[in-house]
């Protein structure tokens, strides 16, 4: 089975919670204060907000997360 055929036959909460404890996200952001870098956890919860992708990158490895990018 592919993993496309495999993400189509998860629930919407399973598929939510899929990496849940392995992947987090990092999206730029506009804040207050400018330009900046959130971390998310897999199921969209924000966890964090860095100024720098890179401070986000190692944020989430220090924590044993893999990053992963949004755009």
């Amino acid at each position: 089975m592919t993993l496309t055929l495999i993400a189509h036959s998860l629930s919407p909460r399973a598929f939510k919670a899929l990496g849940i404890e392995e992947i987090a996200y990092v999206k730029p952001i506009v804040d207050d204060t400018g330009s900046a870098y959130a971390i998310h956890a897999a199921d969209g919860t924000r966890l964090a907000i860095v100024e720098d992708r890179l401070v986000a990158f190692a944020t989430i490895r220090r924590n044993d997360l893999e990053p992963v990018s949004l755009h």
